[in-house]
């Protein structure tokens, strides 16, 4: 690691430890909150690959953490859908036009702001329903970077809460990430620069996930979420801008 970098990857890492705690105390948020701050230091072309990486290590310790209260025939049904869709979105990032879709991603965020509140208590889905979740999730998550938001009230509509909700969303997004690093891979886009990078932080976004999970239960889930939300907005007007 150069002199140059060591401030880039300094910042890097509060933010990936920062956002990882949020995500095992929210269930949600850390992935799409960390894509602007990656995007800022790396290069959007870059920061979808290393952010990739970081919620892997990220999601692979809150599975192990919640891997009592793992949902089986959620996560099943949700992989059947996310690999496909996976795939194909990582091989078209490559070729994707940055500036467009960095508004996207814009658009993306509000839009997901917006569906959570006007749906606050959308009716149960069926099992099956999360083969079409992974679906779009995966399309979505290999292009913009991270879903999470979007889908979390499906899990929380099919009555997933803390423990079981948090390990089960996070088992489901690991198979996304999975298929995303293959896509990538094939696309060129996963050099060696972007795998240090991955590597470099992921002992930040574990220490998150481990101290999320000690305040778990101690914080207002209501409030968290709140936070998240407000993120997004930020986030979303900082995207459309251009930032």
């Amino acid at each position: 690691m150069t002199s140059d970098l060591a401030p880039t990857l300094a910042v890097a890492s509060a933010a990936a430890f920062c956002l990882a705690w949020l995500s095992a105390v929210a269930g949600f948020g850390g992935g799409v909150l960390l894509l602007p701050v990656f995007t800022a230091l790396f290069g959007l072309r870059a920061a979808v690959p290393v952010l990739t990486l970081t919620q892997l290590s990220s999601n692979g310790s809150r599975v192990w953490l919640n891997r009592h209260d793992l949902r089986w025939p959620v996560i099943g049904r949700f992989t059947l859908g996310a690999v496909p869709s996976a795939l194909a979105g990582g091989l078209l990032l490559a070729a994707a036009p940055l500036a467009p879709l960095k508004r996207l991603l814009g658009v993306f965020l509000l839009v997901v702001v917006a569906w959570r509140r006007l749906n606050p208590h959308p009716r149960t889905p069926s099992p099956r329903a999360f083969v079409g979740v992974g679906a779009a999730s995966g399309l979505g998550s290999a292009l913009l970077g991270s879903v999470g938001p979007l889908t979390a009230p499906f899990f929380l509509a099919y009555g997933l809460v803390r423990n079981a909700y948090i390990g089960t969303e996070a088992a489901c997004a690991m198979t996304m990430h999975l298929t995303k690093l293959v896509a990538y891979g094939a696309g060129s886009l996963l050099n060696p620069n972007v795998v240090l990078l991955g590597a470099a932080l992921t002992p930040a976004t574990l220490a998150g996930a481990w101290a999320g999970r000690r305040t778990v239960n101690r914080i207002s889930d209501r409030l968290f979420v709140g936070l998240v939300e407000a993120g997004l907005v930020v986030a979303g007007l900082l995207f459309l801008l251009g930032w």
